[in-house]
């Protein structure tokens, strides 16, 4: 692919284009989304005003066409534009107020907000749904719920073609359309391909020559065996899955709940079981249920992070309505769950039986059930006897505080008396500091304290207090005492017997020696001998008001207890790392929400798999919340689904497109298969490779369908222009991840340092994308700039857009231009030849020598001198614009 152009050379400018538009389709996703949140709303709050028996304003909302015809006002929504769509204003209770009576949760607009922006998706014709029973056995005939069949290989004119039994169904396919497959890559697109799709990185200028000079059969295998064992391979892998996970260290919905500051736990715990090549069913019960999986302590201790599955998913505000706002938490659980593993939208089921696939409420609430029967929880990574030994130390702590509190108590209490013939004193210096700083405004308290030979940390709170104004009923006197301005002030001897009376009255209240039950005495003792009284000192004004041996005994314990603490602090995660999880509570057996409102209660729902997978009569979970039993269950071999999803996500992050073009819907709104025999032979070599991930990239990848070139076939392109039937390999660009860490690889600045705490993007950190954190409540700009997937909800696959803002980020980015200058560097300390020079930077950008015409082109830019009317104006050198623009091109975002 050589896409760099001379005028592009001549402005040293870029352009990035994108793939030609395809016409729009049906978005499942969208209607999934549709069916998750605005629909239950619509019922729930809407049409008993706006359906088919009442229509306020003219308006109905029942059905597509009718929300877009709108009433008196006009149409409902502007699909694609929230911002000037009637209903979402009037959800905003702006001029128009929708509910009338009480306005929607914030979550539940920002819905509406997402669901309008996306094009208003919705499956609705006008007709009157009728609920009837489920044919389970017609059900069962959809192509999801057959077990997968392994049949014998199609056959296939032309023999010599196939390198595996993926390239069977595929040729079959392709001659039974009278097509034929494209040439097979060039080493160099195909080494490059490969290393991207397993560690997300180029190749080294090395790696590819030794390639391409490797003339043995074994040579492509050779290559992919060895990014198989690369360390880079789980970060890669793990951070598609971190996508299905919707992975993220804080929450949007709410502010009040802390960080996650250990989620990377679980990121790491995912890289780590890819690199292990954990079988998948492995995989997915310890991210069920890893607490409640027999096996020795430390090999539980290792697996508790997998938890984060769960245990870092949304949370929402619970001050307004909490029932509900646990109920979306347990919607997160049921749909990420569901959508990750099974590739079933069950939470449509939430407000009503499933519109098209055979999933009633009850199995919806049976599953959200499981989740009701667990909670939150920050588990310590910490081994029995250790997590003892604090405990005991926390007792011991707890033991010394209360000692130690119990003699400053003493203490304190025994200054009383003395502090009580003080009072008058410091009511006195307090107004005459009063009255000298009308007249001096740098009069201090400290002067005022020195002048009386009082406590000046005393005097300044007794100041402050009584400019308060306190509302001591024992203080009326002195509230009374007149303080000048228009009027004559108070004599001293007035001021002396106000303070004299307060004493005396502090003072009779000390020697009733039992504590007061009048409530003007208790707040009379409480302003001056509690915790933060009057007369509370500070540790060091008790200190000094000790004898010497009482100050000895308490620095001593002071110290002994700060030494404790650091052994065993106040909280747990102080002393142990967690892992951000979720443990067993007190088993629950949920009844169905009658249209998805927790008020509304309806026929039980026992916690049990649902009925299309487990069969007409489901066994109940056990005794717990089910957790095992359902992670047992979905990783069943017997189970249709979960295989089958696996390989389609495994081949869509090799191909740009599954088999089943909506990874995470495998029901009656998602696409069907392309090649549903080829899909069904995937799924059943996964589960005799014992769920072998890495067994699936060799056969997907030792195929000649994976190794084909992205070259062009009018006569294939007319009869499947989409590629549906694959003659030809997929053009794809790079995610964001990837091209951001290639940034950094060419540049020689990647630091491949693996797992650890997370960093801010913003930082100018070198670590590889995966190791960013990752915000639900406000997204890092670079990522959402180039389509990082939204981590509120699972993620199926990337979207890819295209907007200015990308082209002028590669142009204007400090961090683009940094590595631009690193690359040009780079070359010219690997050589001193100019020619050799240009030829490294294609080495290490694209993986390819330039050629011809590239050469001639580069060095009259690279000769040429800036124009002199305009000195100083670039701020790079040639060798560095000529670097970045090799970085901006479209050979090196996109794969080939």
């Amino acid at each position: 692919m050589k896409r760099l152009l001379p005028t592009v050379l001549g402005i040293a400018c870029l352009v990035v284009s994108a793939p030609a538009a395809r016409a729009a389709e049906p978005d499942p996703a969208g209607i999934a989304f549709f069916e998750a949140k605005i629909r239950p709303v619509l019922v729930e709050q809407c049409i008993s005003c706006h359906g088919a028996e009442k229509q306020r304003g003219n308006l109905r909302l029942d059905s597509k066409e009718a929300v877009l015809k709108g009433g008196d006002t006009g149409p409902a929504l502007v699909p694609g534009k929230a911002k000037d769509s009637l209903l979402v204003q009037a959800l905003h209770h702006k001029e128009l107020k929708m509910p009338p009576k009480k306005k929607l949760p914030d979550a539940a607009i920002a819905d509406f907000v997402k669901w309008v922006d996306m094009g208003a998706p919705d499956p609705r014709d006008g007709k009157p749904v009728l609920t009837k029973e489920i044919d389970w056995a017609a059900a069962r005939q959809f192509w999801a719920f057959q077990p997968p069949r392994k049949g014998d290989l199609p056959k296939v004119q032309n023999a010599a073609w196939p390198k595996n039994g993926i390239d069977n169904y595929v040729l079959a396919r392709l001659e039974a359309e009278k097509l034929r497959p494209v040439a097979t890559a060039d080493k160099r697109a195909l080494i490059r391909r490969a290393t991207f799709d397993l560690i997300g990185l180029p190749p080294t200028p090395e790696e590819v020559d030794a390639f391409v000079k490797d003339e043995t059969p074994q040579a492509f295998e050779t290559v992919i065996d060895r990014l198989l064992q690369s360390p880079h391979y789980g970060e890669r892998w793990g951070r598609h899955w971190l996508d299905v996970a919707r992975y993220a260290e804080d929450q949007a919905h709410t502010f009040a709940v802390t960080p996650n500051t250990s989620a990377w736990r679980y990121r790491d715990w995912v890289v780590s079981a890819f690199n292990q090549d954990m079988p998948y069913d492995r995989f997915i019960k310890l991210q069920l249920a890893a607490d409640l999986i027999e096996t020795d302590e430390s090999e539980r201790l290792k697996q508790l992070p997998a938890l984060g599955f769960i245990g870092l998913g949304a949370q929402y505000y619970k001050n307004t309505d909490a029932a509900r706002a646990i109920a979306d938490e347990l919607d997160d659980r049921v749909d990420t769950v569901t959508r990750g593993f099974l590739g079933l939208t069950v939470s449509c089921a939430r407000c009503h039986d499933h519109k098209f696939d055979p999933i009633p409420t009850q199995d919806y609430y049976s599953l959200a059930g499981v989740f009701f029967s667990t909670k939150l929880a920050n588990l310590p990574l910490a081994t029995g006897e250790e997590i003892a030994k604090y405990q005991e130390g926390r007792k011991l702590v707890d033991a010394l505080t209360k000692e130690v509190n119990q003699f400053v108590a003493v203490e304190r209490d025994g200054l009383r008396q003395e502090h009580a013939g003080e009072i008058a004193r410091y009511m006195q210096a307090t107004w005459t500091y009063q009255a000298r700083k009308r007249d001096n405004a740098k009069w201090s308290v400290g002067e005022q304290a020195k002048q009386d030979k009082l406590h000046v940390a005393t005097l300044d709170r007794w100041v402050k207090y009584l400019e308060g104004n306190p509302k001591l009923k024992a203080l009326d006197g002195w509230r009374q005492l007149p303080r000048g301005g228009t009027g004559a002030a108070a004599t001293e001897e007035d001021v002396a017997t106000a303070a004299q009376a307060f004493q005396k009255h502090v003072q009779e209240i000390l020697a009733e020696k039992m504590p007061p039950a009048d409530k003007d005495k208790t707040a009379v003792m409480t302003a001056l001998f509690g915790d933060k009284g009057l007369f509370a000192p500070s540790e060091d004004e008790l200190k000094a008001k000790l004898p010497p041996e009482k100050r000895e005994r308490l620095v001593e314990m002071r110290r002994k207890l700060m030494e404790m603490e650091k052994e065993s602090p106040a909280k747990l995660d102080a002393k142990f790392p967690i892992a951000h999880a979720l443990s067993e509570s007190n088993p629950i057996e949920m009844k169905v929400y009658v249209r998805g409102n927790p008020a509304k209660l309806g026929e039980p729902a026992p916690r049990r798999f649902p009925r299309i997978l487990a069969g007409d009569a489901p066994t109940p979970f056990g005794t717990g919340s089910g957790r095992r039993e359902l992670a047992d269950a979905i990783a069943s071999r017997d189970n249709p689904l979960t295989a089958r999803v696996m390989v389609n996500r495994l081949w869509m992050n090799h191909f740009g497109r599954g088999l089943v073009g909506t990874p995470s819907n495998f029901g009656q709104l998602g696409e069907r298969p392309t090649h549903p025999e080829l899909l069904d032979y995937l799924a059943s070599r996964f589960v005799e490779s014992n769920w072998s991930i890495k067994a699936m990239h060799r056969e997907i990848m030792l195929s000649a369908t994976y190794q084909l070139s992205t070259a062009s076939d009018d006569k294939n392109a007319e009869v499947d222009a989409d590629n549906r039937l694959l003659w030809r390999m997929n053009r794809r660009r790079l995610d964001i991840e990837s091209w951001r860490d290639s940034l950094l690889a060419v540049s020689g600045k990647l630091d491949r340092t693996i797992g650890g705490a997370t960093f801010d993007l913003n930082g100018g950190n070198a670590r590889r994308t995966v190791y960013a954190k990752v915000s639900r409540h406000e997204l890092n700009g670079l990522l959402r700039l180039f389509d990082f997937p939204d981590a509120n909800i699972s993620s199926e696959k990337r979207t890819e857009t295209t907007v200015p803002q990308q082209q002028l980020f590669v142009l204007n980015s400090p961090f683009v231009v940094d590595q631009a200058k690193a690359l040009a560097a780079r070359a010219q300390a690997d050589t001193k030849d100019e020619g050799e020079r240009v030829q490294r930077l294609f080495q290490l950008a694209y993986g390819r020598p330039a050629g011809d015409a590239e050469l001639q082109l580069a060095t009259r830019f690279l000769a040429a001198a800036d124009p002199a009317e305009e000195p100083g104006k670039n701020k790079l050198t040639r060798w560095e614009r000529f670097a970045q623009v090799l970085l901006g091109g479209n050979e090196f975002l996109y794969l080939d």
